[in-house]
């Protein structure tokens, strides 16, 4: 090989790894999370930030979120624009079923094999296309993928209180100075609310209500925050959640334990007491006996084979899945050995339920102003993300022609990929010199 033409692979290499476009002219970015912000939530409580948003950017109708309807799942499918059955993250929890060791939610946080699983997140991807990226506290922001970790990222402590209105508003503080101070382009920002609120008291309680109110004084905040910055007109925000809440009912409760013919002898892993959701791995040789016994032992519950399952929800074809599957209706959760679920709100239940939906807000130059869109899947929020950006999205199963209807004429994407045109910057000149020599000296 010539020198010339190491120099014009040289050239060529470099550009394959520079973003689409130049950071300064790019917008930045913020995705914030409101854990459990069920679709309807604005419509019994006033919400003037929230309103204004949709005023002034984008509302859609409701959001339908990934089935399992619960947090990991559902917030990797909005950094991935992976159903869960692709990107692998089946529970909030991180299990083997081998051993029969689970581990809780805040510890499956920092299992980076539970989340480096094939599917790499946009924080990862934007990174390696030139743009620096921050998390504070979203799920999924505290693992390792393929080598590389978020840039710079703050993780929520052990017991942590969801619900502390001062810490939200130096959390809103503290991403404002990554985005000024640290020069960030894109940041995921969690608040553990409404959710655990939902939990607590059921999503229909005044205590629900109380949150959502402060949701939406943080809401008004972080736009005044945006707004003293100097920041509206080059960041785009967009802020959403990961599944709604249902009230839970306590009549005819399901309660696998007191099921005829089933016993707990022929099952060598459970994972159950986790809401409307329940994964069973029979001994050796018990599974039809075990799923005989389970498939009509309450009308509320559904058991199927793992081949079995519903191929609408997109969910069991995946190799962490159990040889059975099973989940409830609307307002039932599973109880396993013993009663130990005693929330009045749970999700986790089948998508396409009503109370299962979630929000969607979003507001900045490259939204328009005061539009409503039709309900869309959350599957499709990555592809929003990557053309907003400007970087070329990993494979994913959804499109960006699902949210262009949202963006303002100028920040429409091109006819064939979901990132912005190229605008050249001084290594594609570089590149294009080195085409050009390459030609007239005949090197190929």
């Amino acid at each position: 090989m010539s020198p010339s033409w190491g120099l014009v692979l040289a050239a060529f290499s470099l550009a394959a790894c520079a973003p689409l476009q130049d950071r300064a002219s790019r917008h930045k970015l913020l995705l914030v999370s409101f854990d459990g912000f069920r679709w309807d939530y604005d419509q019994d409580v006033d919400t003037p930030n929230l309103d204004a948003m949709a005023r002034e950017g984008v509302k859609a109708r409701h959001m339908t979120p990934a089935f399992i309807t619960v947090t990991s799942p559902c917030h990797f499918t909005l950094v991935t624009g992976r159903y869960i059955e692709n990107h692998g993250v089946v529970h909030n929890m991180w299990y083997n079923t081998s051993t029969g060791q689970k581990l809780p939610y805040y510890n499956t946080q920092g299992v980076s094999q539970w989340w480096d699983n094939g599917s790499l997140p946009i924080w990862i991807t934007a990174q390696r296309q030139g743009l620096r990226t921050g998390s504070l506290f979203f799920p999924g922001g505290n693992a390792t993928y393929q080598g590389e970790q978020v840039a710079v990222k703050k993780i929520e402590p052990l017991l942590h209180k969801y619900n502390n209105e001062t810490e939200w508003q130096q959390n809103i503080d503290t991403v404002m100075d990554w985005f000024l101070k640290d020069g960030l382009d894109f940041v995921t920002l969690y608040f553990g609310e409404p959710d655990s609120t939902g939990h607590k008291y059921g999503p229909e309680s005044p205590e629900r209500r109380a949150m959502v109110s402060q949701v939406d004084r943080t809401v008004g905040y972080l736009r005044r925050r945006i707004q003293e910055h100097g920041l509206e007109a080059t960041l785009n925000l967009i802020i959403t959640a990961d599944h709604g809440m249902e009230t839970v009912i306590k009549t005819n409760e399901i309660h696998l334990l007191k099921v005829q013919n089933f016993s707990f002898k022929d099952i060598q892993f459970e994972l159950l007491d986790y809401g409307p959701n329940g994964l069973l791995v029979p001994k050796e040789g018990k599974l039809e006996q075990v799923y005989q016994a389970l498939k009509n032992a309450h009308p509320k519950l559904h058991v199927y084979k793992k081949e079995e399952f519903p191929k609408r929800l997109r969910y069991a074809n995946n190799t962490r899945l159990t040889p059975l599957m099973m989940y409830s209706d609307p307002g039932y959760v599973i109880h396993g050995r013993l009663k130990v679920q005693f929330n009045k709100g749970e999700h986790g239940f089948d998508n396409a339920v009503m109370n299962m939906k979630t929000i969607f807000r979003a507001v900045g130059p490259a939204f328009q102003k005061g539009l409503e869109v039709a309900p869309f899947e959350s599957v499709n929020v990555y592809a929003l993300l990557c053309h907003l950006l400007g970087i070329t999205p990993e494979p994913h199963d959804g499109s960006l022609e699902v949210m262009q209807p949202m963006l303002a004429g100028d920040s429409q994407p091109g006819a064939e990929s979901g990132a912005l045109p190229p605008r050249p910057g001084k290594l594609q000149l570089v590149v294009g010199a080195a085409l050009v020599l390459g030609l007239r000296l005949g090197i190929y």
